[in-house]
């Protein structure tokens, strides 16, 4: 149950994480079966992302959150503050545990809290899969740590070469102290005998550099990259937030923080097609994805045209039957943009919330339509 756009990344994975990769097939091939059967219910979810902080340190330009359009920096500042504590989350790990979801640390950036390290260990020592996704800004200091916690993967987000970088990040030195923290990783990695974590980057594609994205092939090298993915820029129109408030107000929540990609996106597809094929047509030793993967077509659509979908009426997510999203107040949502929540977990268990009323409302009304007009950019969407 693996989309065939996504079959040569998940190859990949499953060479170099088979176990992983089952453990990922299996459960997404019941969540399926559950979207097709069970009439709003699922099984217990493949992944489960802890937003551990919303607060950032940097300000890049194409972030939803925090950049030129970003919503966080709207809110206030105990919202922004509002990050759960050690014990806390460890009760959420305990709880989850039995059913052994991949973990996903996320932000903000997930590094700014101060029990970030013992989350993942945590995590760890319960058995679970887990990924970090952050900006690379702190790895440096923090390069032995994550080594000896046992994280499974990293993943850094960087865009360029250091000049290109640093200016899209709003940051001087940015790039060399992410390059520097990465070897570091790598030497500890040797060091201990450890093959991870593994090291991803990943590259978005925005206006700022997608005239350079063979740039992000030679970073790949120097930093010992284990492998490189470039991410398609997620942005929407202000229309498609005005059709979305018709669902919202039938789920009686807001999708405001999509509000954050509503920007033109000021890429030229054909020039950007061009750099992949060039990019595609080479060997570095490590895999190299574009995600999604279109071919010039759909590119020029997915650019051109806000309400593009590939498949056309076919298109359904299916993601809030395979995940959900865990907010630094105790929330847990079935997605990343929308405040609906099914409930928190600081006052009822995840076993309580997974299938309650909230829960299969929105998976019902979601199935009926199919998608929601703000999904059609959504990465979820091209995931499952």
């Amino acid at each position: 149950m693996i989309p065939l756009r996504n079959a040569k990344r998940f190859f990949y994975k499953a060479c170099r994480q088979p176990g992983y990769a089952f453990k990922v097939f299996n459960k997404r091939t019941g969540a399926y079966l559950c979207y097709r059967l069970r009439d709003g219910r699922s099984n217990y979810p493949e992944a489960i992302t802890l937003f551990l902080t919303h607060r950032c340190n940097l300000r890049c330009r194409m972030c939803g959150q925090w950049g030129e359009s970003g919503v966080t920096k709207r809110e206030s500042g105990r919202h922004i503050k509002e990050d759960m504590s050690i014990e806390e989350l460890k009760k959420i790990i305990d709880d989850i545990a039995a059913f052994r979801p991949n973990i996903t640390l996320f932000g903000g950036e997930p590094l700014l809290h101060k029990n970030c390290m013992e989350i993942a260990r945590y995590v760890k020592k319960k058995g679970m899969h887990c990924l970090m996704i952050t900006n690379g800004s702190l790895i440096e200091c923090l390069a032995e740590e994550l080594v000896d916690s046992g994280l499974d993967e990293l993943n850094v987000s960087i865009d360029g070469k250091m000049m290109l970088h640093d200016e899209i990040r709003g940051m001087q030195g940015l790039y060399e102290k992410i390059i520097n923290g990465l070897r570091q990783v790598n030497r500890f990695r040797m060091k201990k005998n450890r093959k991870r974590p593994l090291i991803n980057l990943q590259c978005t594609i925005t206006r700022h550099n997608y005239h350079h994205p063979e740039q992000m092939t030679e970073v790949a090298k120097e930093a010992g990259a284990d492998s490189l993915t470039f991410h398609n820029l997620i942005f929407i129109s202000r229309d498609l937030i005005g059709k979305q408030r018709e669902i919202d107000k039938s789920l009686n929540c807001s999708s405001v923080n999509w509000e954050g990609f509503v920007f033109e996106p000021r890429i030229e597809p054909d020039v950007l097609y061009e750099k992949i094929e060039k990019i595609k047509k080479s060997r570095y030793g490590f895999p190299v994805d574009f995600y999604p993967d279109f071919s010039r077509k759909e590119l020029k659509e997915y650019y051109q045209n806000h309400s593009y979908l590939p498949g056309g009426d076919s298109v359904r997510c299916v993601s809030p039957w395979m995940t959900a999203y865990i907010f630094p107040d105790g929330d847990m949502r079935p997605c990343l943009n929308f405040d609906y929540s099914f409930g928190n977990l600081g006052r009822d268990r995840f076993s309580l919330l997974w299938n309650n009323e909230r829960a299969i409302k929105y998976r019902r009304m979601l199935k009926e339509k199919k998608i929601f007009p703000v999904c059609v950019r959504c990465t979820e969407l091209y995931r499952y």
